[in-house]
């Protein structure tokens, strides 16, 4: 019995032991793999800056960097469209000996196929495709036993295609197009492969029996012989012509015969009808579908890029962006609808690696891709808490999209009015209004100093106002009327939000911004919506109301019921209707400017606090709240 204890307290401490060995092991591993990254970084150009740091975990902080369970090895990279420029750096990524995917696509890269991923054996996906290297493939593919995916297309390869790619017994898919490849194809008996693209190269030969079972349109665009090919991929078959044998009685039609071809066109007729209705509502439905999965359209990464006419065309990432993924992982990702806008269609897009972004699909852009990608830059270089930066975007001639973060707490709109639908929502209190109209007002007259005090935001609305970290207003869709053909009509609620002289110009400016921010203010302070219907279906507009009821009597009735719960805010609600007022003047002229605006409300409460409750009593005291609501001149009320 004793020898049996003896023996498992051996065992526990070489299992520690060992335990502890591994975990050494494992550290050491990883830091090995972390030097790598940190040398390929430094050797090759990039425009984009990466957030790799020796001291923070590459297994939970590296952007594009994934690790096995245990954090001992990086396992995945996927870095594609990071601006990488240059040859390839040796000696780098090829000491990833347990990375198993491997992503670089959509970059500049250049020079021949980095011969030192041979290294990699547990490699089993490679991307490098829309790059610019060059040079022959590596004649043996057998060093990769494992490779299940490998796209290479949209380079500059030449040379023949290796027969070694036989010996890839699990690969599925096999993407050269877009190259300089010559020679013939080989005969590659791949039992697995399921996609194959060859088009645009420059092989000869004929099709070899092991590929027949792919469609003709993987072999297009290349010196191959396909006049004995068919579309489905099998070979044509030409049947001789026979003499058509009659018998004496078919040369005329008995009249049964007749009418049932008559029933049978009939019934193909009204099935034809049917189909090519359902194709139009069918059409209709998905008009407005994000590209790939954002609506189940189907509209494929390549079919958008090729209905773009311009293959080049790629997604443009700005300075200190780290997001790791491209336009494919883009149209790939799957999404909800957010709302439609002035501007376009808002979704909400998952990516494989789980990031969220926010995508809106543009409309009715009225400029070249010049003028587009030089407004996107002054967009794109604004920094401030209090405006959403523009992450990335996308130009070719089908589509212009661009990319923000995505806010889950949602916008201002559906915090002040979800909850009046019947859904669940909680009562935005007054601080909460007050950091809102404070951060809005700082991004916009922040928006306003940009170009040389020439940039206008152009749909200031609640549903473009989001709470940042500091859970004060940010403004989203900054810079994007200059880029549309007209500030088409409004839909809906946004009407209530346009100043009266842009309802005829179509023309945004400074001004109308402030006149739109005005009625955020009056949104945020009474509750409804600009433009809303009373239980009578008659459609009020918030602007005019405000001033009627200013004009008859000064009462509570304006406020928010949830506002008149919060004590002793009675003052600094009368303060902020007197700014809203203010910017909400019919004529442009006599609107204040939004650096102005800041001011005043800044003003209101200099120092915002959490709770109303918690102002000082000496503040409280100093304020002459008698009479507020029935007394208090509003000289800037005058429409």
């Amino acid at each position: 019995m004793e020898w049996g204890k003896r023996l498992l307290c051996i065992f526990s401490l070489l299992l520690s032991v060992n335990l502890f060995l591994l975990q050494q092991s494992g550290a050491a591993l990883v830091e090995n793999d972390k030097q790598a990254l940190l040398d390929f970084a430094e050797k090759i150009r990039h425009l984009r800056s990466l957030n790799w740091d020796f001291n923070s975990s590459a297994c939970k902080n590296w952007t594009g960097v994934t690790c096995n369970e245990d954090g001992s090895r990086v396992i995945a990279l996927r870095l594609p469209g990071f601006g990488f420029n240059g040859p390839f750096p040796a000696n780098t990524i090829s000491r990833l000996s347990a990375l198993q995917i491997l992503s670089l696509r959509s970059n500049g890269i250049t020079g021949t196929f980095p011969l030192d991923l041979g290294n990699l054996k547990n490699l089993s996906y490679l991307y490098l495709q829309y790059n610019n290297f060059s040079g022959p493939l590596p004649l043996d593919f057998s060093v990769w036993p494992n490779l299940t995916s490998v796209n290479l297309s949209n380079n500059r390869f030449s040379g023949i295609i290796p027969s070694s790619i036989s010996n890839l017994k699990q690969l599925s898919v096999l993407n050269l197009a877009n190259n300089s490849l010559s020679g013939e194809v080989p005969d590659l008996h791949l039992p697995n492969l399921q996609l194959l693209n060859l088009s645009n190269n420059n092989l000869s030969g004929t099709v070899p029996k092991s590929l027949q079972r792919f469609p003709k349109s993987v072999f297009i665009g290349n010196n191959m012989s396909l006049l004995d090919y068919s579309i489905s991929g099998s070979p044509v078959i030409s049947l001789p012509q026979e003499p058509n044998l009659k018998s004496k009685n078919t040369g005329k039609l008995s009249e049964k015969a007749l009418l049932g071809i008559i029933i049978a066109g009939c019934i193909l007729g009204l099935l034809g009808f049917g189909f090519l209705f359902l194709v139009c509502l069918l059409k209709r439905k998905t008009e407005n579908a994000f590209p790939g999965k954002m609506e189940k359209g189907d509209m494929s990464p390549e079919k958008a890029i090729s209905r773009s006419q311009d293959a080049n065309n790629r997604l443009v990432f700005f300075e200190g962006c780290n997001f790791a993924f491209d336009l494919e992982d883009l149209l790939r990702a799957s999404a909800e609808v957010l709302g439609k806008g002035t501007f376009g269609i808002a979704y909400k897009a998952i990516l494989e690696d789980s990031t969220m972004v926010v995508v809106k699909r543009l409309k009715e852009v009225g400029v070249g891709k010049k003028e587009f990608e030089q407004q996107m830059e002054v967009v794109g270089s604004l920094k401030h808490e209090n405006v959403i930066e523009l992450r990335a975007y996308y130009y070719s001639k089908d589509e212009k999209l661009m990319v923000y973060d995505f806010y889950s707490q949602g916008s201002v709109a559906g915090m002040l009015h979800a909850g009046k639908r019947g859904e669940d929502r909680t009562p935005l209190d007054w601080d909460t209004r007050l950091r809102i109209a404070i951060g809005a007002a700082r991004g916009i007259a922040r928006i306003h100093i940009e170009n040389g005090g020439k940039l206008v935001h152009g749909n200031v609305k609640s549903s473009n106002i989001f709470l940042n970290p500091q859970q004060y207003g940010c403004v989203s869709d900054s810079g994007l009327s200059s880029v549309m053909s007209s500030l088409a009509p409004p839909i809906a609620r946004a009407a209530g939000y346009r100043a009266p002289e842009v309802m005829d110009t179509r023309k945004a400016t400074q001004a109308s911004d402030v006149y739109s921010f005005g009625v955020l203010l009056l949104e945020l302070l009474t509750g409804k919506s600009p433009v809303h219907t009373t239980s009578g279906d008659e459609i009020i507009h918030l602007v005019r109301w405000v001033h009627s009821v200013v004009r008859e009597e000064w009462t509570a009735e304006v406020f928010d019921m949830e506002l008149l719960r919060y004590p002793n805010i009675e003052e600094e609600l009368v303060e902020m209707l007197q700014i809203a007022m203010a910017c909400v003047s019919r004529t442009p002229d006599q609107r204040p400017k939004m650096t102005e605006v800041v001011k005043m409300i800044e003003n209101i409460r200099p120092t915002p606090t959490t709770d109303s409750q918690n102002r000082s009593s000496a503040e409280l005291k100093s304020e002459n709240l008698d009479g507020t609501f029935h007394s208090r001149q509003m000289h800037c009320c005058e429409e």
